[in-house]
């Protein structure tokens, strides 16, 4: 059986959405798994979101072309889940879901705490923010 068959069937019979190039390693090499979700990639079976860290795709009903499995916010949530990163909502979020503020915030922003990250997680034209409000 192909690499591209195996990583292929992977996929299928993975309930995530976030898929991760480290939980294909065992699969091939990494110059043969690198192609094969290039391939995957450029067929628009997979997005990539962020380095090492991809998403599977679904057909969008109105265009007909492939979009992302899941909102920003729920990617995000699962691969800081899969790489092990304890978020929490952002400030304007939490002070919005406790009643202390009406404003909606708009932007994705999540709030990692003491921790530093420099990790980038993009969904089409949008993109994670960080702050770091100690607790």
């Amino acid at each position: 059986m192909k690499l591209e068959d195996r990583i292929n069937r992977s996929l299928t019979q993975r309930a995530a959405t976030v898929i991760l190039r480290s939980e294909l390693a065992k699969l091939g090499s990494s110059a043969q798994v690198g192609r094969v979700l290039a391939r995957l990639v450029d067929e628009g079976k997979l997005v990539r979101v962020s380095k090492g860290a991809f998403a599977k795709t679904r057909v969008n009903k109105f265009t007909g072309k492939p979009t992302p499995a899941g909102t920003l916010e729920d990617i995000a949530a699962e691969l800081f889940q899969k790489l092990g990163i304890a978020i929490s909502p952002s400030q304007l979020a939490e002070e919005y879901n406790s009643g202390r503020s009406t404003q909606i915030p708009m932007g994705s922003v999540v709030n990692t705490g003491r921790r530093r990250i420099s990790r980038q997680i993009t969904v089409g034209d949008r993109t994670i923010q960080y702050e770091s409000h100690h607790r």
